[in-house]
């Protein structure tokens, strides 16, 4: 004999009702869409940053994942006999008057795709832009998000990095430091160039090659003006830049090379004694 098992009436209505199998199915496609779409979207980056760049691969991943989160809604509003046209027209009038009011957003992704195609940083560069100096920390569709030095985030529309001046600090495998430094109208111009660059030489962080600048700037107020430029590996830059001052100033304290203060003369008139500012004293007048 075969056992029967007899379900409650209220029960098999309850499973043959049209609403619970379309909350069943619309939870299948949730359950089964969801880690599809986001593994759809891991492999997008890790194809496109291999063939691209990490920006691409970001950027792309999260079309990709958007997309597909789109089809998955409209599966389960279909399941629910929600015609995917009508809800299209309606939201068509509806974006007519929202359009207006988000053409800063879509200027913004407008200008993502510029930066995807263009790529002037990429993740993990060192930028300047509108003042703001920092680390690419993430880039998005609308806006990329920048991490300064002080380990602030700071975000900024890709519409503002597309029409802004943008400074790749670190794009670059070297870089060069340039230090203005003034010496006494007692020094010898040939001398103070020769131990500038011996200094720089000698200075292990700087690069033979390309090799120091050193050049004579001018005469300043109080001072013989030079410009020593040094090269350096983009991560040796903060090293070299301290240690090049340092060895300038024992380098000119061993050749006994004077770097001067400002010095100023106040004189009230032509019957006004000179003051000297350092001794805040005036000078005394011989009798004739």
């Amino acid at each position: 004999m075969t056992a029967v098992i007899e379900i409650p009436g209220s029960i098999a209505s309850w499973m043959e009702n049209p609403l619970v199998h379309n909350i069943i199915r619309s939870g299948l496609v949730l359950l089964i869409g969801l880690p599809l779409a986001a593994l759809a979207a891991r492999v997008v980056y890790r194809v496109a940053a291999v063939r691209f760049s990490a920006q691409a691969g970001l950027m792309l991943s999260r079309a990709v994942r958007w997309i597909l989160f789109a089809v998955i809604l409209a599966t389960v509003l279909n399941q629910f006999g929600v015609k995917l046209g009508a809800a299209l027209g309606a939201a068509g009038i509806v974006g007519i008057a929202v359009g207006f009011a988000a053409q800063t957003s879509l200027s913004n992704v407008i200008s993502g795709f510029f930066l995807l195609g263009e790529k002037p940083f990429v993740l993990g560069d060192l930028i300047e832009v509108d003042g703001v100096t920092g680390l690419v920390d993430n880039i998005g569709m609308i806006s990329a998000s920048l991490r300064t030095l002080d380990n602030r985030s700071v975000r900024i529309p890709n519409e503002t990095l597309v029409k802004s001046k943008v400074i790749n600090i670190t794009r670059n495998p070297i870089r060069r430091y340039d230090l203005e430094i003034g010496v006494s109208y007692n020094e010898d111009i040939d001398h103070v160039m020769r131990v500038l660059r011996e200094t720089a030489e000698a200075n292990e962080h700087c690069l033979d090659e390309p090799g120091p600048l050193v050049l004579f700037v001018g005469f300043g107020d109080s001072s013989i003006n030079f410009l020593l430029g040094v090269w350096m590996a983009r991560e040796d830059y903060l090293v070299a830049r301290n240690t090049i001052a340092r060895d300038v100033r024992q380098s000119f304290a061993r050749e006994g090379i004077e770097i001067p203060f400002p010095h100023r003369v106040l004189a009230g008139g032509k019957a006004a004694a000179p003051v000297d500012v350092r001794t805040d004293r005036r000078e005394k007048k011989t009798p004739n």
